[in-house]
């Protein structure tokens, strides 16, 4: 057994490409880079750049670039991130299109059991989505041409994915184009975030009990959903755990559920989302976890009672929650 399979069996994580990338690193590569454990490359690329940062932040898109208030191109939506930060730049193989480079991605990645939380292509990604994960300040140096991979891409696609795991959280996005500029090939650059695992920092049956105790009610941001609907994601699992322990170490305890939105879209488009996000969290709870359907209700109250402010993404994301409101 190879360093690369021991790697990859200690993450308990397939290495997402190897159906697509069994060869032998090219010689070509960047001084000092190599694959990611658990994303690797597509077949015939080499590395152009490569970075590597112990523990940094990343906001990972999720919606198509939108102007924002100050006509600065941000992200319709977006997932802040913290924790080990790989970033790769690859120089794809002459003749191979970004259709068929993110295709191969996307299988893998699937077959490797990460859920998709975002894709899109060319105009669907908005104008200039590029700049919103390669721009001169997030630019990889030194590079044999990476400085100017992205600087006029056509034929763009782009794929958010991630998968929990024993050993922490994976989120990973790879943004393909060709380089209509300078190499007139393609380009990948892939961004990986492992994460600690799900339970650490999460709110514990004690705090939530306390908070409930105190203030009557406490506001929950373990619980995630899909991008513009109310399908829970995986990463949920642990929190909705912990609520279900609280109902049962509490028997006599019942809970308003009540969903949250920020002020993006339509007043009746959030006030639907978030009741069906807080039925969700309750269907989840009492089909799953075994909580009596009588001790818990679903409300959804969209952006009426927000607690920051909607003009940031920071209060946007404090905004976006689920509470337990005492019955």
């Amino acid at each position: 057994m190879n360093a690369r399979t021991n790697t990859c069996s200690r993450l308990s994580v397939v290495c997402v490409l190897a159906v697509i990338s069994a060869g032998t690193v090219v010689a070509q590569d960047a001084p000092d880079s190599s694959d990611h454990p658990v994303v690797s490359r597509y077949a015939g690329s080499v590395i152009d750049g490569y970075e590597v940062k112990d523990f940094d932040d990343f906001d990972l898109p999720l919606g198509p670039v939108i102007r924002d208030a100050d006509g600065n191109r941000v992200p319709s939506e977006k997932k802040t991130l913290e924790g080990k930060r790989t970033r790769i730049l690859y120089r794809g193989p002459e003749g191979r299109s970004t259709l068929e480079i993110s295709r191969n991605y996307r299988s893998a990645l699937e077959g490797a059991g990460f859920d998709i939380l975002y894709s899109c292509s060319d105009e669907d990604c908005g104008r200039l989505f590029h700049w919103s994960l390669y721009h001169d300040d997030t630019i990889i140096r030194p590079t044999v041409s990476g400085r100017g991979a992205f600087d006029r891409p056509t034929d763009l696609r782009y794929i958010a994915a991630t998968k929990a795991t024993d050993e922490g959280v994976f989120h990973v996005a790879v943004m393909i184009a060709i380089d209509s500029m300078w190499t007139k090939g393609p380009f990948a650059f892939l961004e990986v975030i492992e994460a600690e695992p799900m339970d650490t920092g999460l709110v514990t049956v004690k705090s939530m009990g306390d908070g409930i105790d105190a203030e009557g009610h406490i506001a929950i941001y373990g619980i995630y959903f899909d991008t513009g609907n109310a399908n829970l994601k995986t990463e949920s699992d642990a929190t909705l755990e912990e609520i279900s322990r609280l109902m049962t170490d509490r028997s006599s305890l019942n809970l308003l559920v009540v969903g949250h939105t920020d002020n993006q879209g339509g007043y009746d488009l959030n006030m639907d989302l978030s009741q069906q996000r807080a039925g969700a969290v309750v269907k989840a709870l009492t089909e799953r976890y075994g909580v009596e359907p009588s001790r818990l209700s679903a409300a959804g109250v969209g952006y009426l009672a927000p607690i920051a402010t909607n003009d940031t993404e920071a209060g946007r994301a404090r905004n976006r929650r689920v509470d337990l409101v005492k019955r």
